[in-house]
């Protein structure tokens, strides 16, 4: 089998969760033939009505397929998908392995390199966007591996967002993980600044609605800071998983000999929270976090 070209190709998708589902969705509307496979099986299920096909294993959902995408927890459970069930030495010679999970970029080039002694061709493509940017097909896609590879699935990729080839296997995770510093920062930044306002007697939603279009404007004050405001806090984006994110770029940091003191105390408050219960809210919710730290901080000094 040659390497997958967009008229061709016959899609396996393992894992549809809040990131999987609508992508599956996206591919299927596009025209393509999807197999989809879930550790939680109700989580795939839903699909069949859209037109996907339900695999009960990873390595059933792969057989004959020309790309797989993977949108998993982490490393280890990308590793246990593709390897330790035996479906990466079922693969085609040709076939692709587009791994959509956010994991380390060591992880990332290790995969690729057990792949191509398959002659499987991998590419790491975390994605930026939440759930909302899945569904309409606008994901931000910072994708690492051979440029010609990533070329030839650029039709598929189109149905999700917009690809951009950021350099070699690992480069898209090494992209992701500053997406994510990115991210949390920022959410913490309008999450100070709401608990600010707050506490100085203005309105949080005039606050939001006053600053939009200016300087401070961005996809997570639009979004996050709705959020915030509405006290909304289902995930979209986890907590536990920007706390992982977090982790891995802390550790990127310390191998390159880096002080990233902005990252360090919002990876700090992310850790804390997630400690506290808050790991499954959504990660905007570290807005309730700052609010219970000044709420002591108040107690203490009365």
């Amino acid at each position: 089998m040659n390497a997958a070209t967009a008229s061709g190709a016959r899609i396996a998708f393992l894992g549809t969760g809040l990131m999987g589902a609508p992508m599956v969705r996206r591919l299927l509307s596009g025209g393509y033939e999807v197999t989809v496979w879930n550790r939680n099986i109700a989580k795939a299920q839903s699909l069949v009505a859209h037109g996907a096909r339900l695999a009960a294993t990873p390595e059933e959902a792969a057989l004959g397929v020309t790309i797989v995408f993977t949108m998993l927890t982490d490393a280890a459970a990308v590793s246990e998908v593709l390897f330790d069930s035996g479906l990466a030495a079922r693969l085609a010679a040709g076939s692709i392995v587009v791994d959509c999970s956010s994991i380390t970029p060591d992880a990332a080039r290790t995969h690729a390199a057990n792949l191509a002694r398959n002659d499987v061709r991998h590419v790491d493509a975390p994605v930026s966007g939440g759930v909302v940017g899945a569904a309409e097909g606008n994901l931000a896609i910072m994708a690492g591996g051979d440029a010609k590879v990533i070329e030839s699935i650029k039709d598929v990729l189109a149905l999700l967002g917009r690809v951009v080839h950021v350099g070699p296997h690992g480069a898209g995770q090494v992209a992701k993980l500053a997406n994510q510093q990115i991210v949390a920062i920022t959410i913490g930044a309008v999450a100070e600044a709401m608990v600010l306002v707050e506490a100085a007697g203005a309105s949080r939603e005039a606050f939001r609605e006053a600053i939009r279009g200016g300087f401070a404007e961005s996809r997570i004050l639009e979004l996050h800071g709705k959020r915030m405001v509405q006290r909304r806090f289902e995930p979209g984006g986890p907590s536990r998983l920007q706390l992982k994110d977090l982790k891995a770029v802390m550790n990127l940091a310390e191998t390159l000999g880096l002080s990233l003191p902005l990252t360090q105390d919002i990876h700090r408050q992310f850790d804390a929270f997630v400690a506290g219960g808050g790991g499954d809210m959504d990660h905007s919710a570290l807005l309730l976090q700052l609010e219970r730290s000044n709420e002591q901080s108040t107690a203490n000094g009365a």
